[in-house]
């Protein structure tokens, strides 16, 4: 049976308007198309595609799924410090921070009780708040079950990432709207299966990684990574 009430929940809370500061991230896109690796539709594919296959998949759906089933807030600030002894970037580091604690924020306005409560948990420690670490709180506040989290999950950074490939001019919104299109069909293979229970996260994506790394070098950049 279709389920309205997840239905709109996903809907809310994947919407790019949603106020939690994904605007201000690229993920290496505005370093690969300034350094001229990244020019139109087909490369913008083959960036999203690597994005969800080599990182979102191995990385964030494995640490946000931990954090879903973490019994208690000092489990999931466990999960937390893995994500950041696992993150070698610097730069994805902070981004992951920023991000992390930007939705945090938002579902502490809108009284999300585990958002709360682990705010005041890693208040006093800066290196954690990792975006999927947070998304499953906020998630769970929502009463967004674990197969929708992992969803909303992986559609925020498609559309994350295909929307800075636009506010660059990198492509139009009709290109844009084909690469969603690619992108689902990417991320709706990936969730018809699940991870090993045992799976330990990792990642190799080194393009991005060193375009996100020189961003603080470059003297013109309109995104935070």
């Amino acid at each position: 049976m279709f389920d309205t009430a997840a239905a709109l929940a996903l809907l809310q809370y994947g919407d790019s308007a949603y106020p939690a500061g994904g605007f201000a991230f690229s993920w290496g896109v505005e370093g690969l198309a300034a350094d001229g690796l990244l020019e139109g539709q087909g490369h913008l594919d083959l960036l999203v595609a690597e994005h969800l296959e080599a990182r979102w998949n191995t990385m964030d759906r494995i640490l946000l799924r931990r954090t879903f089933a973490a019994p208690d807030l000092a489990a999931a600030a466990a999960v937390d410090r893995y994500a950041e002894a696992a993150t070698p970037s610097q730069q994805l580091r902070d981004g992951s921070h920023r991000a992390g604690r930007a939705l945090l924020g938002v579902s502490v306005r809108q009284c999300g009780p585990l958002s709360t409560s682990y705010r005041a948990l890693i208040s006093a420690d800066a290196r954690l708040g990792h975006l999927p670490i947070v998304q499953a709180l906020v998630y769970r506040d929502a009463g967004i079950g674990l197969a929708a989290a992992e969803l909303l999950s992986g559609w925020t950074l498609v559309t994350g990432l295909v929307s800075a490939a636009v506010r660059l001019g990198t492509l139009g919104h009709i290109e844009a709207q084909q690469s969603l299109s690619s992108a689902r069909a990417v991320l709706e293979t990936l969730l018809a299966s699940e991870p090993a229970r045992d799976a330990e996260p990792s990642s190799f994506t080194p393009l991005i990684d060193i375009a996100v790394s020189r961003g603080p070098s470059r003297h013109v950049r309109m995104f935070a990574t």
